[in-house]
């Protein structure tokens, strides 16, 4: 019995219980759904914008369904706040070398996408230091 209801997760809906197949299209969909979630918030994690955000929703809606979802994203709220914590106990200095670093990461992605000769085609500037190593 206990398997059962451990088996059958707090936030299943009674529908998805019904038999076999619909219990494996619930999980199908909720782990197509929440990892596509996490990884999209996982990219956008150094971006400014809503990327802790985003991970801790994807893994929650991985989390209606797995035990090992619900479990990192407990640990992961967690070690979020201890980052936060932390860095607001430090120097100014370290704050802003933790915001170069990101900043750092923001750039390089946006010149390996190509993102600079993009933008610089715009206004008709193609200097070739723009251009990605990648898209050559």
């Amino acid at each position: 019995m206990a398997d059962e209801a451990r088996e059958k997760g707090a936030l299943r809906p009674d529908w998805a219980d019904r038999n076999a197949t619909t219990r494996t299209v619930w999980r199908v969909g909720v782990g197509l759904a929440g990892g596509l979630v996490l990884v999209a918030g996982i990219i956008m994690i150094p971006y400014p914008g809503p990327g802790w955000l985003v991970v801790f929703a994807g893994l929650a809606i991985l989390a209606v369904e797995f035990t090992w979802a619900r479990r990192t994203l407990t640990y992961a709220r967690g070690k979020y706040d201890a980052w936060t914590d932390w860095l607001k106990r430090q120097h100014l200095a370290v704050r802003l070398l933790v915001l170069a670093l990101t900043a750092l990461i923001v750039v390089t992605t946006i010149w390996l996408l190509n993102g600079f000769a993009l933008v610089g085609g715009w206004f008709g500037i193609h200097w070739p230091w723009l251009g990605s190593p990648l898209f050559t």
